[in-house]
């Protein structure tokens, strides 16, 4: 029977639009990653385990603060315009005001960071270049959610590689070809310059979209202009903020590990950490596109116009995420000294116990991405914040009590621990509360 539901699941994806859909996606996010991934892997190899370190904990810290800039307006947008067709257009104007809002908001607060630990110069200026980062990171953001409800999925694919392409061929023509030694103020500032000419495209992209040129897919375009009152920010805010916890919380159980472990236990820990985090961050591709980039917008209209689709898809889903996760769980325990001592060298050996121990996470997390996507729908998802940002908190007690004491590896159990209780959270509710009937 469980075969049965594999086959079937498998047989959807591999309809030749679908699969080209998800092939493309995949492709993309392999890049993407792959880049990013190959970035880490040149930067830590060329400044060291402490000044990567130092350059972790800032990326981190930067990437909390891209959690509130548009506070999952992006989501928002997947599902207002699966539920609204056509006159989800009202949202977006004022959704980019709100994300407006937020960045200023966020610019603030970075430079409030920067006055309260003034000796140290080297975090402080990397901070304030990230900032530019932040802006391209979600402008990005922005236009991927547009290209997914238009099923753009070959101008989707170039369009989340691009960024971190684009930095990964400076970083190697500056290391390798011109032979610099480029230093952290340097690379802070090519994080910034690439981040600044993606938000301008992209808000070229966006203004578009606010004035209706948006191919909407799933849904019949109407006649004549569409009359509807367009929402206050204060409207914006309440359809957004369950998102945007939602992601806030998702950081903390998974990636605030490093800035916790880089102030409670030294920026050399940080360093090793973040190695292992890369792989498994690498690995999370697989369940992130699937659901994330290509089910998630078709979730919105089947939980409203086709439950039995939904229902069906959830259940083949399950299993092909355990059967997946489990398969790389038994690789990379076999196989993880080879990869860290082939990727980055003799330097990051600490990171092979780490690895490990995240590893065991893989399953369950598959399965969380398969379960937590059905709470995306509907009203269920205020349960969902409620439920990571329960996990959230006890991650954060972990890491507060254990990190001081037993470094790293207390942060790689934690994030273990706190993946395998969401696991059964999501199950739960998602069988009790999405799927009762």
């Amino acid at each position: 029977m469980e075969n049965q539901k594999a086959n079937a699941f498998i047989s959807f994806l591999m309809g030749k639009r679908h699969l080209l859909s998800l092939g493309l996606l995949w492709i993309g996010s392999i890049v993407g990653r792959g880049s990013t991934f190959l970035i880490y892997i040149i930067l830590a190899r060329e400044v060291g385990p402490t000044t990567f370190g130092v350059f972790s904990s800032a990326m981190a810290t930067i990437m909390i603060f891209s959690l509130f800039g548009g506070f999952g307006i992006p989501q928002v947008w997947l599902k207002l315009f699966g539920t609204e067709g056509w006159k989800g257009i009202r949202w977006v104007k004022p959704s980019l005001k709100f994300v407006l809002s937020t960045l200023v908001v966020i610019l603030l607060s970075v430079f409030t960071i920067t006055q309260l630990q003034p000796e140290d110069d080297q975090t402080n200026t990397l901070l304030l270049l990230f900032f530019f980062f932040l802006c391209g990171y979600i402008g990005v953001q922005l236009v991927s959610s547009k290209l997914q409800l238009e099923e753009r999925y070959t101008f989707l694919t170039i369009w989340q590689f691009l960024p971190n392409i684009t930095r990964l061929v400076i970083f190697f023509l500056c290391f390798y070809l011109v032979n610099w030694s480029l230093t952290l103020f340097d690379i802070g500032l090519i994080y910034a310059l690439v981040g600044l000419f993606f938000t301008l495209w992209s808000i070229k992209q966006l203004m578009m979209m606010s004035r209706g040129k948006v191919n909407l897919k799933g849904h019949e375009r109407p006649e004549g202009i569409i009359k509807e009152t367009t929402p206050s920010l204060l409207e914006v805010a309440k359809e957004a903020w369950p998102f945007g916890f939602a992601g806030i919380f998702a950081f903390i159980y998974i990636q605030s590990d490093i800035v916790m472990i880089k102030y409670l236990s030294g920026s050399d820990q940080a360093g090793y950490y973040n190695v292992a985090f890369t792989i498994l961050s690498a690995v999370m591709t697989i369940p992130m596109i699937l659901f994330s980039k290509f089910l998630i917008p078709k979730y919105h209209r089947w939980s409203k116009h086709n439950k039995s689709q939904f229902y069906s898809t959830y259940k083949k889903g399950n299993f092909v995420m355990l059967l997946s996760g489990t398969g790389i769980l038994i690789c990379l325990l076999f196989f993880s000294e080879y990869i860290i001592l082939l990727l980055f060298g003799g330097d990051y050996m600490p990171s092979i116990e780490y690895l490990r121990i995240l590893a065991f996470s893989i399953p369950f997390s598959f399965l969380s991405y398969s379960y937590g996507a059905t709470l995306l729908t509907g009203q269920h998802m205020i349960l969902k914040v409620k439920l990571m940002g329960t996990v959230a908190l006890l991650n954060i007690g972990i890491n507060v009590v254990l990190i001081p004491i037993y470094g790293a590896v207390a942060a790689a159990f934690s994030t273990l621990l706190c993946n395998i209780i969401l696991m059964f959270l999501y199950m739960y509710n998602s069988t009790n509360k999405v799927f009762s009937n």
